[in-house]
């Protein structure tokens, strides 16, 4: 259930009276952010009416954006953590704890390395530091000033010290306020990516002894790799050419080896690891997830919603459409230039844009830009957010255009109103559209797969489907039956509502370290308070 404006901000001030069953902890998404992973997550706490949620929000600071969506009856706490909300005034004490060397080696090694053991000597580290002095003191001082220079002389001494003091800051400030988060109390703890949440997750597996879950839609390591290659704010120090085993590292490099390392931290942490679909499983266990606690469950949907739209007319106004956030992983510019060269063949062509504009308003207008260069006014169109079901009666192709998806949600929603697909090559798009491997018999084809950024290969996919409308109907209705199959939403709530039960009832393991953060409002959440006015 969606909410806009002030409609929501209310509803996520709901105060915990007791354990939840399930602490959900969640990264830039739920609940600000609609559809996408914060639909599944809405969707996974509504199909669990029996099972009470508890929701650590992380966030990167206190900001003005209303809640999408209602808090659903059985989340009985919501608690934002906010990654950048530093102390606006430097301290001028210039005292060095006795152990700050102890608490430099150990960041050194988790933010390169990861794991368990990395995490729990950094927590002792930190623990000792702050003896002598408080966290927030040290993260403002001389102090952090003298680790931050020693921390680039040992990694990057050859780039520049102004931009790796900025990207220390930011990396380091999200460490600490994530080992800093008071833990709410739990009987499991479920987190829906690695990254800072992971973080969070292996905390509550160290700390408590209790079942933690991953499940993990988009592998976070990829998606955080192609932001980071195509982030202008991250400055290159180095130029490494063409070489291709050069050991310097750049500040990207840098940003990389520590959400692997956090990746690592995470899967070695927890008692299952869940992805979507079978192929993620390779890259999760190189990174440490232990193949015997890997596990696929894929997503569903509510079939019965989708398919009761009527399908489009053969003469109806041709029409290609993109469901999804207008943002640069999506590659929405791919999908207008694969309208330019398909307007060619199909001059009354219409290619809607279906989606979220605000994310990333810089990429939305230089997408509209690009539209306007290409002269496709009033053929593609940008919607913003919309009700999908009320836009597939007039589709004949849906199309994906990503550079990294996991298991999209669009394919099983157009696949339930029998609509074929057209998508790169990403994620699990190829087994949704092409067929399972456990598919007895071979159901055949829902669509096409092209390469990523292949304008054309995506033109000349779609024109095949709208030149051929028997080709079409028949490639929906295969989708459709592979979606019947495989891709239910209560298929998908079955195997949760079963794992939470055995998971929960578990016995408490003896936590490998104390729990002494539990309780504390760290200095991120106090600023954070103090900001809103609370």
């Amino acid at each position: 259930m969606s909410v806009s404006g002030n409609e929501g901000a209310g509803l996520w001030a709901r105060t915990e009276l007791r354990p939840a069953d399930v602490c959900l902890i969640v990264e830039g998404c739920y609940p600000y952010v609609p559809g996408g992973v914060s639909s599944w997550i809405d969707w996974l706490i509504r199909t669990q009416p029996g099972t009470s949620f508890s929701i650590v929000s992380l966030w990167p600071a206190p900001s003005d954006h209303p809640p999408r969506y209602a808090m659903p009856a059985n989340a009985v706490a919501f608690h934002p953590l906010y990654l950048q909300t530093f102390g606006a005034e430097p301290m001028q004490s210039a005292r060095s704890p006795r152990g700050l060397p102890a608490l430099a080696e150990a960041l050194q090694t988790f933010v390169t390395q990861g794991g368990v053991t990395p995490l729990d000597t950094l927590m002792d580290a930190l623990r000792e530091t702050e003896r002598d002095m408080p966290l927030d003191k040290i993260f403002n001082s001389p102090v952090a000033w003298d680790l931050v220079q020693g921390m680039y002389r040992g990694r990057m001494p050859y780039g520049s010290f102004l931009h790796f003091f900025w990207a220390w800051r930011a990396l380091l400030g999200g460490l600490f306020a994530t080992l800093e988060f008071p833990l709410p109390e739990a009987r499991v703890y479920h987190t829906i990516s690695t990254g800072y949440a992971g973080l969070l997750a292996a905390r509550a597996a160290r700390e408590t002894g209790r079942p933690v879950i991953l499940t993990e839609h988009g592998l976070y390591t990829n998606e955080r790799r192609i932001e980071l290659l195509m982030a202008e704010w991250v400055a290159d120090t180095i130029d490494k050419g063409h070489t291709l085993d050069d050991p310097r590292l750049d500040l990207r490099d840098m940003w990389v080896q520590a959400f692997e390392a956090y990746a690592r931290t995470c899967y070695e942490a927890c008692t299952q690891v869940i992805t979507l679909y079978d192929d993620n499983q390779k890259v999760q266990q190189s990174l440490g997830a232990p193949p015997a606690r890997c596990r696929v469950i894929a997503n569903g949907i509510d079939v019965e919603r989708f398919a009761a739209a009527p399908p489009v007319g053969d003469d109806d106004r041709p029409t290609m459409a993109l469901i999804g956030r207008v943002v640069p992983i999506k590659d929405v510019k791919a999908f207008i230039s694969a309208a330019h060269i398909l307007r060619e063949r199909v001059p009354d062509l219409r290619a809607y844009v279906l989606g979220p504009l605000d994310e990333d308003p810089g990429y939305t207008a230089e997408c509209r830009q690009l539209a306007h260069d290409l002269g496709l006014e009033g053929c593609v169109e940008f919607t913003g957010a919309v009700n999908i079901v009320e836009y597939l009666s007039r589709i004949h192709v849906v199309v994906l255009t990503s550079l990294s998806e996991s298991q999209p949600l669009t394919i099983l929603e157009a696949g339930a109103a029998g609509i074929p697909f057209v998508a790169t090559n990403v994620g699990s798009c190829r087994e949704i559209i092409e067929g399972r491997r456990d598919e007895q018999p071979p159901l055949g084809s829902g669509g096409f797969i092209t390469p990523v950024v292949a304008p054309a290969a995506t033109a000349e996919a779609v024109g095949r489907l709208l030149a051929d409308p028997a080709l079409r109907r028949s490639y929906g209705e295969t989708l459709r039956t592979r979606v019947r199959a495989f891709y239910t939403s209560a298929r998908a709530a079955r195997a949760y509502t079963d794992l939470y039960a055995d998971l929960r009832n578990r016995p408490t393991a003896a936590p490998a370290r104390p729990a002494e953060r539990q309780g504390r409002s760290s200095m991120w959440q106090r600023a954070g308070a103090a900001k809103r006015g609370t």
